[in-house]
């Protein structure tokens, strides 16, 4: 059975009219620019660009607004973009090691080559609502609102080359060498390819940088809990600048193009060894774009576990099974599936509807039937009863 829906398309064009009423709000309040959003809203922003895999934070400014502040249909947005964009190439891998730092830990070696920059963070910050923060908006209205203040470089970056923490494992050996061999193939481009398996490092790494910070942020969480053969210390987590090159044909050399803000975390987990190696340390890694600790460090919780099958350790719960973890990070694909659930469905529910009135018709004969039979043999058995009395 099949209703015919009329008025489908003036009743989807008034939605979109109550969609940018929405997201407007109250017209006596100054409206949010998008130059607003990519400076007050910085770590919103740098979510965005991460799953959305494209580093623009113009771009993603404009998404967080478009989408009312749902960032996960800003990450959507983004993506959907990023599919219109022509690709020139690929870049060389970046030196993080020449990172230009602004914030720099580490909670393995208190006294780093380099030193440690706390830079700004929640990190140290009682969770208590700031009120000051309303009394100022409101003092100062729309005028300070409206002002932008052009970026300035952060008087507390480092801009030397930072080694990293690992490099002080590596004089004693305690630590795994993470080289790529030189047979091994270029790494496949997820937002080109199909994600396949088995899947290698590059490939995963891939695919969680992509993922859904909240469903890593959990995953990340279990294998603290128990959910693996994990305990991870923080040996580094860096925030700030790194040079990004790009390999031109016409000149035959790399040249930079530019300067992104990324964060970078490793891992540091203890292994047991086997029986060709001994005990050591492994390592997880996480990479985001813009400042994003919490992603980065869900990550590379969720990398290390993923090693599993690698370092010859049992598989016994979800987040070292790389099918299950990578299938299911990408909120864009989960959104979509589990949205779509919105749309009419009305053909296949009357099917379901139908077979739910005749699969309980049956039941009420099959159970009518019994009933009679159940009786019947009541009422044969009572001769047999007088008689043995």
């Amino acid at each position: 059975m099949y209703v015919a829906v009329k008025g489908g398309e003036r009743a989807i064009e008034a939605s979109w009219r109550l969609l940018d009423k929405a997201r407007r709000g109250d017209t006596r309040l100054a409206e949010l620019s998008v130059g607003q959003i990519r400076e007050q809203l910085r770590l919103a922003v740098s979510r965005v660009m991460t799953e959305g895999s494209v580093y623009d934070e113009e771009l993603a400014a404009l998404a967080i607004k478009q989408a009312a502040g749902d960032l996960v249909e800003a990450i959507f947005l983004l993506r959907a973009y990023r599919t219109t964009l022509p690709r020139f190439g690929y870049t060389q891998p970046l030196d993080t090691e020449k990172i230009v730092a602004e914030r720099r830990i580490s909670a393995t070696f208190k006294d780093l080559p380099g030193g440690q920059l706390l830079g700004a963070t929640y990190d140290y910050t009682q969770r208590l609502l700031d009120f000051a923060l309303m009394a100022d908006a409101q003092a100062n209205g729309d005028e300070r609102a409206a002002h932008v203040a052009e970026p300035q470089a952060s008087a507390t970056a480092k801009t030397e080359a930072m080694p990293r923490v690992v490099t002080l494992l590596n004089k004693e050996g305690l630590i795994e060498q993470e080289t790529p061999a030189r047979e091994a193939a270029e790494p496949r481009d997820l937002t080109r390819e199909p994600l396949a398996f088995p899947a290698n490092r590059a490939t995963r790494l891939q695919n969680l940088a992509r993922g859904d910070e909240g469903f890593l942020l959990a995953m990340g969480y279990a294998t603290q809990r128990g959910y693996a053969h994990s305990h991870p210390f923080a040996g580094e987590i860096r925030f700030g600048s790194v040079t990004v090159e790009m390999e031109l044909d016409e000149l035959g050399e790399a040249v930079e193009i530019g300067e992104i803000d990324i964060t970078e975390c490793q891992m540091i987990n203890q292994f047991a060894g086997s029986t060709e190696v001994p005990p050591t340390f492994t390592q997880g890694y996480g990479l985001a774009f813009g400042h994003s600790e919490r992603k980065a460090m869900a990550m590379a919780l969720v990398d290390r576990a993923l090693r599993a099958e690698e370092l010859g350790e049992t598989i016994e719960s979800p987040t070292q099974d790389i099918e299950f973890m990578l299938s299911h990070s990408d909120n864009v694909e989960a959104s979509g599936f589990v949205q779509h659930l919105k749309l009419p469905h009305y053909v296949d529910f009357q099917a379901e509807l139908e077979l739910v009135r005749r699969l309980r018709a049956q039941h009420v004969e099959q159970t009518q039937a019994a009933r009679t039979a159940s009786i019947d043999s009541t009422e044969s058995n009572e001769p047999d009863q007088e008689q043995a009395a």
